[in-house]
């Protein structure tokens, strides 16, 4: 199976089951296109007549290209046939029970009060509540006794505003560095927060044990201001960024990132990556909103045209910048095009509810961040470990092969079947799709891979 389009002013063709990405000719993107429905003969009659004004596109020209398509072919980058059905359920299977990543709900509680929030204001439809010390200490025990021979292990500090409960936060740092030798381990923490509470305290701690820091900006004052705002109805523009712009310093410009929502109220949202540069901010990350589609902040179906134009507009500029040696990056167009996820990663997705869990303030288990307060999916506790294992046994089952929809979808080793979660929130069913959210990752693969084979194709001159 292939994938071809045209972009950037490039033919691309993509290989789906190889990941093999090839630019070509107009002739030659014709030739593919007509490759497994035709025969030689019809090639050569079609193509001849295509260009009858183009003395250069001979049937000699045409018989050698089909000959290069043929080697191709044969040597597994062209129209490779897809093995990895038979062991996508075996793979998956394989990996549960070990958990590698927690996600601490630190803080079930805002200092702002965005009208957009999935989390209800941090509150994720229950009670306000702060982590103690006594429940994360366990929490960081059970990710180390259920990581089996797993050494790198990832703890995101999340909320609400998990800076509202810092000196938690700091403790259990402490507490994890005091363990990791003689456990064997070596955790890696993240950070993400809304900003206001940033301090010098916070960013010395930040740069010392975080190996990433998730700033929340959503772009032009008058966009982060709209919803972003405190509960006396002020913006938080003003107040966070000179402390985003101190942070990002003291850490080099590096390991961090902003991440934006753009809305219906924003879907032109490469102007609001276009302030995020200028205010100096190079690694960066735009989402789709998630909401209830009667919501103000859903994105419409008329929006969609216009984001897909952001997109490839984005993907236009991020070259042009880097060719100015002025790169910046972009989080969802992060793709290797030599290398890549594993294979156990493409097929089986982010593993939700299996290697990866969220934590309430309470030690309630559930399967990520978008799952809490849904009892359906309360997966156990972390004193108890995890008791409701037909619901783990949901995500132990999801792959890219347990979704229909996906089977013969071009995209589908790179999403691995999508957001677990925004499929659940939009059909009632982890194993669903989430429609609107599958086509612009669709977009946003087609001008991730046309930005890096460009780079690839500029680096080969």
């Amino acid at each position: 199976m292939i994938h071809s389009y045209q972009l950037g002013g490039y033919n691309i063709v993509l290989d789906i089951c190889s990941g093999a990405v090839h630019l070509v000719d107009e002739v030659a993107y014709d030739i593919i296109n007509l490759y497994e429905d035709h025969t030689p003969e019809e090639i050569t009659a079609q193509i001849l007549q295509t260009y009858a004004d183009n003395p250069e596109v001979t049937a000699e020209e045409i018989a050698e290209c089909l000959a290069q398509i043929d080697a191709l072919k044969a040597s597994g980058q062209l129209f490779t046939e897809d093995t990895y059905e038979p062991m996508a359920d075996t793979l998956k299977q394989k990996t549960s029970g070990v958990v590698k990543a927690l996600c601490l709900h630190i803080a079930h509680s805002c200092n702002l009060n965005c009208a957009y929030c999935f989390a209800s204001q941090g509150k994720y439809h229950g009670e306000r509540a702060l982590m103690s010390f006594e429940v994360g200490r366990r929490a960081l025990d059970f990710l180390i006794e259920n990581s089996g021979t797993r050494r790198n292990l990832e703890v995101d500090f999340f909320g609400g505003e998990p800076l509202m409960n810092f000196d938690v936060v700091k403790q259990l740092v402490a507490y994890a560095r005091s363990v990791e030798k003689q456990a064997g381990k070596n955790f890696r923490f993240t950070l993400t927060t809304n900003g206001m509470l940033i301090d010098d305290d916070v960013i010395d701690f930040a740069n010392r044990e975080c190996v990433n820091v998730v700033l929340s900006l959503d772009g032009r004052k008058e966009i982060h201001d709209r919803y972003r705002v405190d509960y006396a109805g002020n913006g938080s523009f003003d107040k966070i960024v000179p402390k985003f712009q101190k942070l990002v310093a003291a850490r080099g410009g590096k390991d961090y990132y902003m991440r934006g929502t753009f809305t219906h109220a924003n879907p032109d949202f490469l102007e609001d990556i276009r302030v995020m540069l200028d205010l100096g901010f190079t690694e960066l990350s735009m989402e789709p909103v998630v909401c209830a589609p009667d919501d103000p902040a859903a994105l419409t179906e008329e929006d969609f045209p216009i984001v897909c134009a952001q997109y490839e507009q984005l993907a236009e500029l991020m070259l042009q910048r880097h060719r100015e040696g002025r790169p910046f990056t972009f989080y969802h167009y992060m793709i290797d095009l030599k290398g890549g996820p594993c294979i156990y990663k493409r097929i089986s997705g982010c593993g939700s509810g299996t290697e990866y869990m969220a934590v309430t303030p309470w030690g309630d288990l559930y399967p990520c961040h978008q799952f809490v307060g849904d009892e359906h999916y309360l997966l156990g506790n972390v004193f108890d470990g995890v008791s409701n294992r037909a619901a783990q046994q949901e995500f132990a089952s999801c792959n890219v092969y347990a979704r229909e929809e996906c089977r013969d979808c071009w995209a589908r080793l790179y999403c691995s079947g999508g957001c677990a979660a925004n499929a659940y929130h939009a059909t009632g069913s982890v194993k669903g799709v989430y429609r609107y959210g599958c086509e612009l990752f669709k977009k946003r693969m087609e001008c991730a891979i046309m930005l890096e084979a460009a780079k690839m194709a500029d680096s080969d001159e």
